[in-house]
């Protein structure tokens, strides 16, 4: 039976993950603190993954109560032998500076409670994956473990007691959503998410793998399970499923453990 393995939140976008048990459905359909703070350069454009490779080097940890009150984080910069801590509103002008020395360029740090700062700005809904996905799309890459590959993916929900690609069945074509629930929180599935440059990187070093775009998109055309609408495929680097939710989910608590059914 399909239930939620895993919930991650990515609280500072593009920077390390959270594990939590539990996640709250906000009425943008996002959930709460995911990607709810990101860097910007002075044009106002995200220092993310996609444009700066280097910031893969950060490793950032999160306060056991950061998801309920406390915004405290503690980034860890290589070369500096000690973590520095910041809260990230009562020294956000001292993260920021520390961040513009690393980047070696001026950056801000900005919140959006309501949606956070998701790619595909029209369906903020938690991107979802299942476990045996992730395992089946290692094993492409030889040395690459399962955490690696959740890493590099950054997916926010995963299923698990379903075989590879199930995620597949929860989209359509074009327009025509696909409703499912977990446990008692409604999804609309709308499309497989388009992949970027991010995980053809070493999630800690920034390294590239070599030819990793080519090798899964042989495999992923290979695998594509016959069932699948493949007209929603201009390309196979796509991996993931993009959501919106309906305002009926708003409030709601995701949780670990809840059976996942598809509704229509």
């Amino acid at each position: 039976m399909p239930y939620l393995a895993k919930i991650l939140l990515y609280p500072v976008k593009s920077l390390d993950g959270v594990e939590v048990e539990r996640a709250k459905v906000l009425d943008s359909g996002a959930l709460e603190h995911d990607r709810e703070f990101a860097i910007f350069d002075e044009r106002g454009r995200f220092v993310n993954g996609k444009r700066h490779g280097k910031i893969h080097l950060l490793r950032v940890s999160y306060s056991s109560q950061f998801k309920f009150l406390d915004k405290t984080i503690s980034l860890k910069i290589p070369g500096i032998d000690s973590q520095q801590v910041f809260h990230l509103h009562e020294e956000q002008q001292a993260l920021e500076a520390t961040l513009s020395d690393f980047f070696e360029f001026p950056v801000t740090l900005k919140q959006n409670s309501l949606m956070g700062f998701p790619d595909d700005t029209d369906s903020p809904g938690p991107t979802v994956i299942s476990t045996a996905t992730l395992t089946e799309v290692a094993s492409w890459f030889p040395g690459l473990s399962v955490d690696e590959m959740r890493r590099r993916i950054r997916a926010n929900i995963e299923i698990d007691g379903v075989p590879a690609f199930w995620e597949d069945r929860l989209f359509r074509e074009q327009g025509d959503l696909v409703s499912f629930r977990v446990g008692d929180v409604d999804f609309f599935g709308v499309k497989p998410c388009q992949r970027c440059i991010v995980p053809t990187r070493d999630s800690y070093l920034g390294e590239a793998y070599p030819n990793f775009q080519k090798i899964f998109v042989n495999h992923r055309q290979a695998t594509l399970p016959k069932w699948v609408t493949s007209s929603r495929f201009n390309h196979f680097y796509r991996l993931s499923i993009n959501t919106e939710l309906p305002a009926s989910s708003a409030g709601k608590i995701l949780q670990i453990g809840t059976k996942v059914e598809i509704i229509s």
